[in-house]
């Protein structure tokens, strides 16, 4: 293991929970959007990690015969949840229904509020490792 190849792992993974943690936010945000451009309530997105392609360094000592043996993390894909929207009884809603049902995004706040604790917490603990990686290298 190099040095410098953690380095590229936890830049990769700082910039994952970067994104994760603005998804949050933006599913937070729109917690009571009750119409998007497409129609209908906002749909809750989550982030899907995946394994990342070794970085430049890393590419480079492969091509010198070292096998790096690491790569990153990366966001593979943000998906839709595909549970169904939450009704609640509002007549005076301009989007409610017939029968006075305003069709809401299905996000708890409190589930998504752990998932921001989370994305946060793993930002902190790899821009520590680059830290201390850092350190190591001087």
């Amino acid at each position: 293991m190099n040095l410098f190849g953690v380095m590229e792992v936890s830049g990769s993974a700082l910039l994952a929970q970067r994104q994760r943690a603005e998804v949050v936010a933006t599913n937070l945000a729109n917690a009571e959007t009750t119409r998007t451009a497409s129609g209908g309530p906002y749909q809750r997105q989550h982030v899907v990690f995946g394994a990342a392609k070794p970085g430049t360094f890393a590419t480079e000592l492969a091509a010198a015969g070292f096998d790096p043996g690491m790569t990153g993390v990366k966001v593979q894909s943000i998906l839709a949840d595909n549970a169904p929207p939450v009704r609640q009884y509002d007549p005076s809603h301009p989007d409610a229904d017939a029968d006075g049902y305003v069709a809401m995004p299905a996000i708890n706040p409190v589930e998504e509020m752990a998932d921001l604790m989370g994305a946060s917490r793993s930002y902190q603990l790899n821009a520590a490792a680059v830290v201390a990686t850092r350190g190591m290298i001087q």
